[in-house]
C-alpha cells in the first residue's frame, strides 16, 4: 500500500522501518511542528498537515493522548493496521484500524486489540488479552493471560502484567513495573509491585 504517516519524530522512525519491512511505501510524512517541516526522516521528507488530508494512513507517535487526538481530528484517513514480518501474531487475534506491531513482538490467542494500540519492540500479548484503543505496551513489556487494558493505558518498557490483571482507563505502569493487582484509572503505577504514586486529573484518590 501507499501509506502516509502522521508524525516525525524518533517512534516515526520504527513506524517507517515497519511499514518498509512489511511491503509498503511512504508517501508522505506529516507533522504539525513548523520547525521539523522540510527535514527528512529516513528518507522521507517532513510536510505540514494539511486539511482533509485522506488516502491510507498511520499515526506514528507514542502518545496515547495526541494518537487520540489527531484520530478525531483526521476524519478522511482510512487507517491501516501493520504488522512487521518478524512479529508473531496468532491468526485468532483480532486487531482494530491504525494498530502498530513492531519486530518481536508476540500476540497469543483469542487476544483482542482495538484502534491506534502500539505493541512495541519485544513486547509479549499472551491469550486472551483484551487491549482498548489508543494503548501503548512499550518495549520488553510482558502481558499474562487475560490481562485487561482499558483505553489509552501505557504499560511503559519493561512492565510485566500477572494472569487476569484489570489496567483501567488512561493508567500508566511505569517502567519494570509489575502489576499484580488491578490498577485505577488514571494513576501512576511504580514498582514491584506496582503501587500508586500519582492521581492524574480525572482520577479518584483513595
Amino acid at each position: 500500500m501507499d501509506v502516509v504517516v502522521f508524525g516525525a519524530g524518533g517512534h516515526a522512525k520504527v513506524v517507517i522501518s515497519t511499514l518498509r519491512a512489511a511491503g509498503h511505501r511512504i508517501v508522505g510524512l506529516y507533522d504539525d511542528d513548523p520547525a521539523k517541516w522540510g527535514s527528512v526522516v529516513l528518507g522521507v521528507k517532513v510536510s505540514a498537515v494539511t486539511e482533509g488530508a485522506s488516502g491510507i494512513g498511520v499515526i506514528a507517535i507514542g502518545d496515547n493522548r495526541t494518537r487520540q487526538q489527531i484520530a478525531a481530528r483526521t476524519r478522511n484517513m482510512e487507517w491501516c493496521t501493520v504488522i512487521h514480518p518478524d512479529a508473531y501474531v496468532d491468526p485468532t487475534v483480532r486487531m482494530g484500524v491504525g494498530t502498530v506491531v513492531f519486530a518481536g513482538a508476540v500476540i497469543q490467542p483469542d487476544t483482542l486489540i482495538g484502534n491506534h494500540v502500539i505493541v512495541n519492540t519485544g513486547a509479549t500479548v499472551d491469550h486472551d488479552c483484551r487491549l482498548g484503543d489508543f494503548v501503548h505496551v512499550a518495549p520488553g513489556c510482558h502481558l499474562a493471560g487475560q490481562v485487561v487494558l482499558d483505553t489509552g493505558v501505557l504499560m511503559g518498557i519493561g512492565s510485566v502484567a500477572i494472569p487476569g490483571v484489570h489496567v483501567n482507563a488512561w493508567a500508566t505502569v511505569g517502567a519494570g513495573g509489575v502489576a499484580t493487582r488491578d490498577i485505577p484509572a488514571h494513576v501512576v503505577a511504580v514498582g514491584v509491585p506496582a503501587r500508586v504514586i500519582v492521581w492524574k486529573e480525572g482520577s479518584r484518590a483513595r
